[in-house]
C-alpha cells in the first residue's frame, strides 16, 4: 500500500470524490503542513493562524490505481488557480497542495504538477514533502456518506466523472 497527501478546499468533499476511485483503500480527514508545535483542532485550522491546510490522507494499492489516476482526479476538483480558496472556503487552510512521503511519489507528482502548471498563467497548487498530520475529529471523517446532502464544492457531475474513471 502507498500514501498521498491531498488539500483540495474542504476535505468533505476532497475525501467523498477521492474515495470513489477503485484501488482507494482508505482516506482519512486531518490537517497537514502546519505549525508543529501545534496539535490542531478544527477550531485553531480555521483561524488560518497556525499555517494548517484540511488535507485528506489517501491510502491506494497502486497495483489497482496508480498515482497518477488519483492526481488526475485530484484536478478535476480543484481549481489551481485560485489562491487560499476553493468553492465558497476562503482562507489559507483551503489551499490546494500534493504531499508526498516518499521519492517514487514525489517524481510522478512533480512532473505531472509541470503538465499542468504549464496550462494556466497562476498556479497555486503546493507540490511538497508532508511535514506532518495530524487526523481531524471523527465528525469530519466520511462526512458526506453520513450527510449525503452536506456542503461540498465538488458538483455531482463530477464526483460521478470520478467514479467511472478506468
Amino acid at each position: 500500500m502507498r500514501e498521498i497527501y491531498l488539500a483540495g478546499g474542504c476535505f468533505w468533499g476532497v475525501e467523498k470524490a477521492i474515495s470513489l476511485l477503485k484501488g482507494v483503500i482508505d482516506t482519512q480527514c486531518g490537517y497537514a503542513n502546519g505549525d508543529p508545535l501545534l496539535t490542531p483542532d478544527y477550531l485553531l485550522v480555521c483561524s488560518g493562524r497556525y499555517g494548517y491546510a484540511e488535507t485528506v490522507r489517501v491510502e491506494y494499492d497502486p497495483d489497482k490505481v496508480g498515482l497518477d489516476k488519483i492526481l488526475q482526479a485530484f484536478f478535476m476538483i480543484i481549481d489551481p488557480t485560485k489562491l487560499n480558496r476553493q468553492g465558497n472556503d476562503v482562507g489559507i487552510q483551503y489551499r490546494t497542495g500534493i504531499y508526498w512521503v516518499d521519492e517514487d511519489s514525489s517524481k510522478v507528482v512533480l512532473d505531472i504538477v509541470s503538465k499542468v502548471r504549464s496550462r494556466f498563467g497562476e498556479f497555486y497548487t503546493e507540490a511538497k514533502p508532508l511535514e506532518n498530520f495530524t487526523p481531524a475529529e471523527e465528525n469530519h471523517q466520511r462526512y458526506l456518506d453520513r450527510n449525503p446532502n452536506g456542503y461540498c464544492h465538488i458538483p455531482y457531475a463530477v464526483m460521478e466523472a470520478i467514479q467511472n474513471l478506468k
